[in-house]
């Protein structure tokens, strides 16, 4: 099975992508859904959250107000990076045991993770290619306000909290732009799949 990490910024299209390549039979393991599963109130990565950022990120139901949580780690660069000093290792596990179990079913083929900051953490070392999704950054912003409701303000600084696209272009084997039509994107996923299926196929050419 070959193991091929997806990452891009905030509102890149990457989520798009991802579904793009499930679509055509790639099993496809999303970073994020990993990570709020392990912020479920029952877990330990929950009490570690709340020890650390106090009862103010547990909403009246409970569970992380990720919201709340998402407020403060974006305002302050200390508390992000506690965040995922927190996180990180325990979705990375996640992930891996994941993995384990679909190579030990004998699934075959391709296996994409969908994480975000796979760069910024090292982990795409772990995996045998890596696609990032990228699009022109007034895009992102038209996106963030559209799709969460963002001012301009919290848009770019989500945008400016994470690493420059062109930094992560430079680890890329593939590269999805979206900045076209959902049919262009289309075409650069099932391209780069068909890529990905013969590479698994003969692991050894370049």
């Amino acid at each position: 099975m070959l193991h091929a990490g997806l990452t891009g910024n905030i509102a890149s299209g990457k989520s798009s992508a991802a579904r793009m390549f499930a679509e055509l039979g790639a099993h496809v393991i999303d970073a994020d859904s990993v990570a709020h599963e392990l912020l479920a109130s029952t877990t330990r990565t929950f009490q570690r959250i709340v020890d650390a950022f106090g009862p103010a990120v547990v909403g009246p139901d409970g569970e992380i107000d990720r919201r709340e949580l998402g407020r403060i780690v974006f305002s302050e660069e200390d508390k992000r990076k506690l965040l995922n000093s927190l996180m990180h290792p325990d979705v990375g596990r996640e992930i891996m045991r994941r993995i384990v179990v679909l190579e030990q079913s004998g699934s075959g083929g391709v296996v994409i993770v969908d994480a975000a900051l796979m760069i910024e953490t090292g982990g795409y070392k772990m995996y045998d290619r890596l696609i990032v999704v990228r699009c022109d950054p007034a895009l992102q912003v038209a996106r963030l306000i559209g799709r969460d409701g963002m001012t301009e303000k919290e848009a770019r600084a989500r945008m400016e909290s994470q690493m420059p696209v062109e930094e992560k272009l430079k680890f890329a084997h593939y590269v999805i732009d979206t900045n076209g039509t959902m049919k262009q994107t289309r075409d650069q996923v099932e391209r780069i799949y068909r890529d990905l299926l013969l590479t698994a196929l003969d692991p050894q050419q370049p």
